[in-house]
């Protein structure tokens, strides 16, 4: 039988700044006091990317504007993200992981999968290496991340989302009719608004009224993500940890929401976060990329893409970004987003001369 973690770094935009801060001789923890990470300080634009725990009581949304940010607490905090900082933070914690088990699967910037299977023989429980895994992280980053343990991989999702922060939690099988059925079924992995919009119509207001409810029924309103949804209330997947491939001709990251993204603002968070990935993994290969693309899977699981070949390649994490959120704006029909992802292809070495394209640009629809 598997055992699976999910490890998720608390806040970790937040955590990232504030660790940073704290090296440079801050006498306050942005984590303590009501505090964003996001947009620029002057001109209060942008969106907000992370928040403190504290900021969560003023009402403060990742996402929403600055602007609205300061409305609601004017006293807030403010620090601009660190790309770079939190990109090395990643790596660094990724790579501590490795040394518990090899097989992990990082799923984005602060969060992955271990199959502690084999690495468990080291332990007491599953619980006492979880333990060890959080103490450790602490000691040596000074942030916090939060553990869930179970033989199924959106089992253990959803017990590191249960209470923050720095926690262990087990969602074993059967543990699911306890400690997962009470929940409002918007907390359930990969139900967006519009999905509980639908359900709640169907008088589904809890996962474990999901989890009962007839699949022809969830099929007719949902099509095929009705019965993907039944089959996570009622714990079923099937999917293992796989290591990430390398891939010599592309580099590209993406990241399935925990809950649909619905907003521009909330969108270009999250591909703010993507680029900051992919530059980094092209810069640590000494590569630069001559065309992007941008994946978006809606809610109802459509896929569809488009790409730009660039005038010349770039590795820079602003530059990638820009072509990216203009990509995805082109192709947005303003339906809800599961999945983002970007994609870099035509590498060259970074060292390589430079020949440029005469402005070619090209947009093409993939899927």
């Amino acid at each position: 039988m598997s055992v699976i973690f999910h490890i998720d770094v608390n806040s970790a935009f937040l955590s990232w700044s504030a660790v940073e801060e704290l090296k440079k001789g801050s006498t306050i923890d942005l984590r303590e006091v009501p505090s964003i990470v996001g947009g620029d300080q002057k001109s209060r634009h942008g969106v907000v990317l992370a928040k403190s725990t504290p900021a969560k009581k003023y009402g403060i949304r990742t996402g929403e504007p600055v602007a609205n940010a300061f409305r609601k607490c004017p006293k807030l905090l403010m620090v601009k993200p660190e790309h770079g900082i939190y990109s090395r933070y990643s790596r660094e914690l990724m790579a501590y992981l490795e040394t518990i088990s090899p097989l992990i699967q990082q799923m984005s910037v602060d969060e992955c999968y271990l199959d502690m299977t084999a690495a468990l023989s080291n332990y007491e429980s599953p619980e006492a290496a979880a333990q060890m895994i959080r103490r450790e992280v602490k000691e040596r980053f000074g942030f916090t991340v939060n553990v869930g343990i179970s033989t199924r991989k959106i089992l253990a999702k959803m017990a590191s989302d249960f209470t923050k922060p720095d926690r262990t939690h087990t969602l074993f099988p059967e543990e699911i009719e306890e400690k997962m059925w009470p929940l409002p079924v918007e907390e359930l992995y990969m139900v967006g608004q519009s999905s509980v919009k639908i359900l709640k119509n169907l008088e589904i207001n809890t996962i474990g009224d999901l989890a009962k409810t007839d699949i022809g029924i969830l099929e007719l309103h949902l099509k095929k993500h009705g019965r993907k949804m039944w089959e996570y209330a009622n714990g079923y997947d099937e999917s293992k940890v796989k290591r990430e491939r390398r891939e010599a001709k592309n580099v590209g990251n993406s990241t399935t929401l925990s809950a649909d993204a619905v907003t521009l603002d909330e969108i270009q968070g999250i591909l703010a976060k993507l680029a900051a990935k992919v530059a980094t993994r092209l810069q640590k290969k000494g590569q630069k990329a001559g065309n992007i693309s941008v994946e978006i899977r809606y809610h109802d699981f459509t896929n569809v893409s488009h790409q730009r070949q660039l005038e010349s390649h770039t590795s820079s994490d602003s530059e990638i970004y820009q072509v990216a959120a203009e990509l995805f704006e082109r192709i947005w029909d303003k339906e809800p987003v599961r999945l983002l992802g970007i994609r870099t292809s035509k590498l060259v070495d970074a060292s390589e001369p430079e020949q440029l394209t005469l402005g070619l640009e090209k947009g093409n629809d993939i899927g």
